[in-house]
């Protein structure tokens, strides 16, 4: 009997090393960057390019409609879009994934920090009206669809985060201030232990996320309007696995971009290289092959809108303590602070997008559309892109060990 006992354990105990593993430990950051660049290559290929501002401007667009303060009806649906399908499936797979390693926790940061969550949203929203994108649809998918975009808002990602780091130096020598991200609460003793029982509710959140794509594919494609609502559910799965990616990871835009010139810390730097080499030998190929159309994602702002927006959007990243797929799971985990930042950063960026668009002349100075494979072919592209990565991969590695730029 001990035997048979021994035996039916085995499974068991198997399940609960892979689930610790998984969900109880760290996963490496070039995993992340790797995974990362492996799904945004699967999501281009199944309808569009990953992306975080889209989707969370789009849900303040119809709050502020039905709150009166915009007057024209949103042409889209936030339940159908597939920005908001994606930015959902990020927060709630970052939500899920912070449930199922017993880490969501509600943590309240000191009122300054508080403060500098919202600055860093509004200003982050800036910078993505005018980037036409985040740190992703502006930087990586942009930089992944070939767009010189992309390119010039990585230049001004780092110029943003250098001038940051400066000011924060200035900052902490001429404010005395409580600072930090905040503390869970402690838990009263005979109060029922929540950690324990978070694992539970991840699961029901994942499975919400299975259940909804179901009922998506349900529909099929509307014979009417040839709406693919097979297409939608498969978006929110890949946005649930976008979530779960960056939050075991801790992968994120802002420590790949703002560490070399903080800490020397060069992780996610590398990582974020590593995604962007990945994901762009992905495009390419479906571009090449006409699998997908050229002009996907080459925003129309280049060079001022993506290199200026670029330094606004680096300089507010860590005012919000996350970059805008940093921020979307730091908020799922439950840091307050991100949330405000979250919430600023939607505003800001619906507003802002409003006030240029009503100018042609503000549309204009953003730039125009620049896809390199017309001018220097398709191989070269991807030849160039990748040196760029592998430069600042190599930059960070040995700014890892020298200190140079600390």
């Amino acid at each position: 009997m001990t035997d048979e006992a021994d035996r039916a354990s085995i499974p068991v105990t198997i399940f609960k090393k892979a689930y610790a593993k998984i969900f109880y430990k760290r996963w490496p950051a070039w995993l992340g960057g790797l995974l990362i660049g492996i799904t945004s290559i699967v999501t281009f290929a199944w309808a569009r390019p990953w992306g975080v501002v889209g989707g969370l401007r789009e849900w303040v667009d119809w709050l502020f409609y039905y709150g009166g303060i915009y007057s024209s009806h949103p042409d889209y649906t936030p339940y159908l879009s597939s920005s908001s399908i994606l930015t959902f499936g990020l927060l709630w797979g970052a939500f899920a994934s912070a449930l199922l390693s017993k880490e969501f926790s509600i943590k309240i940061a000191p009122p300054f920090e508080l403060v500098r969550g919202a600055l860093g949203g509004i200003l982050m929203g800036i910078g993505t009206t005018m980037a036409a994108g985040c740190n992703v649809g502006g930087f990586f998918s942009a930089v992944s669809a070939l767009s010189l975009s992309g390119i010039a808002m990585m230049a001004g990602l780092i110029i943003g985060v250098i001038l940051e780091v400066r000011y924060v130096y200035w900052e902490l020598e001429h404010f005395r201030f409580k600072r930090g991200e905040g503390r869970p609460k402690k838990q009263e003793e005979g109060s029922v232990d929540w950690k324990k029982i978070q694992p539970y509710f991840g699961i029901l959140a994942v499975a919400s996320v299975i259940v909804g794509a179901f009922i998506y594919r349900s529909y099929g494609i509307d014979s009417g309007s040839g709406y693919n609502y097979v297409r939608t559910g498969g978006l929110l799965i890949l946005g649930l696995a976008f979530g779960l990616i960056v939050h075991r990871s801790r992968f994120a835009f802002l420590q790949g971009f703002r560490e070399p010139f903080a800490s020397g810390n060069a992780d996610q730097s590398k990582a974020m290289a590593l995604a962007v080499i990945v994901s762009v030998f992905g495009f390419a190929a479906l571009k090449a092959a006409g699998l997908r159309h050229e002009g996907a994602y080459v925003t129309p702002t280049f060079w001022a809108g993506s290199f200026i927006g670029g330094i606004i959007f680096g300089f507010g990243m860590p005012f919000a303590g996350g970059c805008g797929s940093g921020t979307c799971w730091r908020s799922a985990e439950g840091g307050v602070k991100q949330m405000i930042a979250f919430i600023f950063l939607g505003i800001s960026n619906s507003l802002c997008k409003v006030f240029i668009d009503s100018s042609e002349t503000l549309t204009s100075v953003m730039g125009k559309r620049g896809y390199l494979p017309y001018y220097i072919s398709y191989h070269w592209t991807v030849i160039l892109i990748v040196m760029i990565m592998l430069l600042y991969y190599f930059v960070v590695s040995w700014n890892e060990k020298t200190r140079a730029f600390v």
